[in-house]
């Protein structure tokens, strides 16, 4: 993946690459991965082209993060040479934080202090790249949250700051007490979820020119094994357009799908099979013609646009 195909977040340096990998599921295989397993899977990825690692404290169990971090400890490689995405405020009922007598959200200063020490002390690294707020929070009180915000960039511990499943809106409110930009917004999209393209997410990107993370551009695996009506329509027009391509996978042209879109949305990949990330990367050299891009639109939706 070349530099062309890295996105900037910022103005001081700071860009991911053009697709993410998300390793929400590195615990989910049975056998937890031993550190060399992890380290090859970040050999395997950086050799894809994708240098930037989407996690979140909460994932496995609130498990995910050390496990990655065991991994780079014994990695080879340059820290700076790769990028970690983490998020924060969602608070699961678990064994592993006992005090959660409900699933709740936290954007208090305190508690995003705490989240990126503990985030730091799991991944093993000095620095996080970016760090998002992970849902809304209906009790965040703007200045507290951006005090706390403020104070973990200042200290260097995070390098950038975004959010993930706001609405624009909710974006515009924590940016009004920042002293600097809020990067990106992480949202659901895929060929099956466009709620996007119509509910301002992309036009607010596209005016304040920040890039949003893609989570679910395959719809959760319903691309492949839905059996209702829009999936089936969906299928065949990928199919379709594949076949007027000359691709053979379907999740590419979806995912090419998603990078067509002129916001410079950064797809999340979920899978952790060289295989079939290296069939998604391919969709970096696929350029869907817009009578294409709105053919699949069209079998999402079921009907032609107004």
């Amino acid at each position: 993946m070349s530099a062309q195909n890295r996105i900037p977040l910022n103005s001081e340096g700071l860009s991911l690459s053009r697709l993410v990998l998300g390793v929400w599921r590195l615990l989910d295989q049975g056998a937890k991965p031993s550190a060399a397993e992890v380290a090859r899977l970040i050999d395997e990825a950086i050799a894809l082209g994708l240098t930037s690692f989407d996690h979140a404290d909460i994932y496995g169990n609130y498990g995910v993060e050390a496990a990655f971090g065991a991994g780079l400890a014994g990695w080879s490689g340059k820290r700076q040479s790769i990028e970690l995405i983490t998020k924060c405020d969602i608070m699961l009922t678990s064994s592993q934080r006992p005090d959660n007598r409900v699933k709740h959200y936290d954007t208090s200063a305190a508690h995003i202090k705490t989240s990126v020490d503990r985030s730091l002390q799991n991944l093993k690294t000095d620095y996080i790249d970016v760090l998002l707020l992970h849902r809304p929070d209906p009790l965040m009180d703007a200045d507290e949250t951006a005090a706390g915000l403020q104070d973990v960039v200042k200290t260097g511990k995070v390098r950038a700051i975004g959010v993930s499943n706001f609405t624009p809106s909710q974006i515009d409110l924590l940016a009004s007490r920042l002293p600097f930009p809020v990067v990106t917004n992480q949202i659901e999209m895929s060929v099956t979820s466009t709620a996007p393209l119509d509910d301002g997410s992309l036009d607010h990107a596209q005016r304040l020119r920040y890039a949003p993370m893609i989570w679910s551009p395959l719809g959760g695996g319903s691309l492949f094994t839905g059996t209702g009506e829009q999936e089936q329509r969906v299928r065949a027009a990928l199919q379709t357009v594949g076949d007027e391509l000359g691709v053979d996978d379907i999740s590419a042209i979806a995912i090419a799908w998603l990078l067509r879109h002129p916001a410079r949305l950064i797809p999340v990949l979920g899978s952790l099979k060289r295989e079939r990330l290296a069939k998604m990367v391919s969709a970096l050299d696929i350029k869907l013609e817009r009578q294409q891009w709105f053919a699949i639109l069209k079998a999402s939706t079921g009907q032609d646009v107004a």
